[in-house]
């Protein structure tokens, strides 16, 4: 039987990682491992100034107390779970992950650290907050693919799914990364002791949503599977470093 390393950014009792916990459960085996609250916006932020704890609650999840997702994964794949999970998979997100969305993930970060394990890992993401049964179902049609047929490209898939019933969801479209305008807006308010505090304001607007885009697809019913990558070359630009050295006078080995 397949065995699955679950774990999410939204914490170990939200309701999209408990609703596909018990969607997978029904074919899988599941360990959830997943942070023990809300860590949205951790990236692939690691825990090295302090020891982690596990706390294992009432029906076998494991809440890693303080820990970022990238920490769950690494700690589970690495140590906790045994015999070692065959996949890691992250979600469901409460929110889509589109876009520029995927720096900040946290959900994303997670699948990203299975895949650096060496583990095929898919990150799901729903665009609302009400319809997880939908993006359950979606998982693991999807899972269900990849268990018969193993997908050999090495990527980690990066899944939103549009926020309606699941017989309304006219098909899969493979996307890539739209973007937003660049966030702005931090807020700030001074404290009764005179200490400024800020917090982070929204997400940037959409800038491109064109064709083939994952902001595209979602928005017209479609669940999106956009193929994300670790390597964060610039392949292209290589020669154009190369040749801004050379002309600066710097000798390129």
């Amino acid at each position: 039987m397949l065995k699955i390393l679950l774990s999410n950014d939204d914490g170990v009792t939200a309701p999209g990682i408990q609703t596909l916990a018990a969607a997978l459960r029904q074919y899988y085996q599941v360990q959830v491992i997943a942070p023990d609250r809300n860590r949205s916006g951790a990236s692939n932020a690691l825990t090295l100034d302090r020891p982690l704890r596990i706390q294992t609650l009432a029906n076998g999840d494991l809440s890693v107390q303080e820990g970022t997702p990238t920490d769950c994964v690494y700690i589970g794949v690495n140590k906790v779970v045994r015999p070692r999970p065959d996949i890691v998979v992250s979600g469901i997100n409460c929110g889509p992950n589109l876009g520029d969305d995927v720096i900040y993930s946290g959900t994303v970060a997670a699948a990203m650290e299975g895949r650096h394990l060496g583990l095929p890992s898919v990150a799901v993401s729903l665009d609302g907050d009400v319809h997880f049964d939908t993006a359950a179902k979606v998982t693991c049609d999807i899972l269900a693919l990849l268990h018969t047929n193993p997908l050999r490209a090495g990527n980690i898939l990066n899944i939103n799914v549009p926020d309606i019933p699941y017989d309304e969801i006219k098909g899969i479209k493979v996307t890539h990364c739209g973007s937003r305008h660049a966030a702005s807006e931090v807020y700030n308010l001074e404290d009764p002791k005179g200490n400024m505090l800020y917090w982070l304001g929204p997400v940037g607007e959409i800038r491109d949503a064109g064709p083939g885009t994952d902001f595209e697809a979602v928005s017209q019913g479609y669940v999106s599977i956009t193929p994300l990558q670790v390597d964060l070359t610039a392949y292209k630009a290589q020669s154009i470093v190369e040749e801004w050295l050379e002309k600066s006078g710097v000798k390129v080995k």
